[in-house]
């Protein structure tokens, strides 16, 4: 079966996505619309073409147009990522379904598990969570590992920030872990939205109901989506932000390590 989706970017050798060595596929199209994103590119559905201004600081380059996106289809994609099977059987890796949110193009991203499991190749889904029940459901027996984003803890915040109800979200976390899914926390660092002591703390008691789920990564903030922002000429809603310092991340790190939790910064 060969299925049509949109991607915007494929990325062979990443290490940040999951474990060991990976190829990382970017799926276009989100629900969410967070402030912060660092693939503002991603947020939209299907090819589209924008206007790219000029470079930082004034370098100049002519104002033109540029596709953001492109269709492909699944034996297109499947084949790419299985140039590097070898690779992957060495270092513990696989491929990681990214975004934008890979939910969001349920029957492509359920081609492309199959074949994967089909072959042997460990998959990683990148999640925000925002999808039907039945949908994690129908691809929970073919995905190895859930990357699954907890954004802010408290809903109205959660409207705010990224436009839904972290409700759903909640609810298939929940259903995920019951239902025997590979789960690892990933919660993105956002100076003085997300990386707060009331967020965290809240996150980790909303977690201590599901016992199953122990690893938690740390993202701190990326500044990627400040400048792509820039270059592709969308509107920001946020003031430039800087990285946490690391003594910063580690105390955050230090707490939740305290409730039990094996935590990573980065990845």
């Amino acid at each position: 079966m060969k299925t049509v989706g949109t991607i915007f970017d494929l990325k062979r050798f990443t290490i940040h996505d999951g474990p060991g060595i990976r190829t990382t596929v970017f799926f276009k199209g989100c629900p969410l619309d967070c402030w912060w994103c660092h693939n503002p590119e991603s947020r939209r559905s299907g090819v589209e073409s924008v206007s790219v201004g000029p470079g930082k600081e004034g370098t100049p380059h002519k104002d033109h147009k540029t596709p953001l996106g492109r269709e492909v289809i699944s034996e297109e994609v499947f084949e790419q990522v299985a140039r590097d099977i070898l690779f992957y059987d060495n270092s513990g890796g696989g491929v990681t379904f990214s975004g934008g949110e890979p939910m969001f193009q349920i029957d492509f991203l359920g081609e492309l598990l199959r074949r994967c499991r089909d072959e042997g190749i460990h998959t990683a889904v990148d999640t925000c969570g925002h999808a039907p029940s039945d949908d994690f459901r129908r691809i929970l027996p073919f995905a190895d590992l859930f990357l699954f984003d907890l954004k802010l803890i408290n809903d109205g915040e959660h409207i705010v920030y990224t436009g839904v109800s972290n409700r759903e979200i909640l609810c298939n976390l929940k259903m995920l872990s019951e239902s025997g899914g590979n789960i690892i926390i990933r919660i993105p660092m956002i100076p003085g939205i997300t990386d707060t002591w009331e967020n965290l703390k809240g996150i980790a008691e909303f977690l201590e109901s599901i016992k199953s789920i122990r690893r938690i990564s740390l993202l701190p903030y990326n500044k990627l989506g400040e400048d792509k922002r820039e270059r592709y000429q969308m509107p920001g809603r946020l003031s430039p932000l800087d990285t946490q310092s690391n003594s910063e991340l580690l105390e955050r790190s230090d707490y939740l390590q305290s409730k039990g939790y094996e935590v990573q910064i980065g990845g």
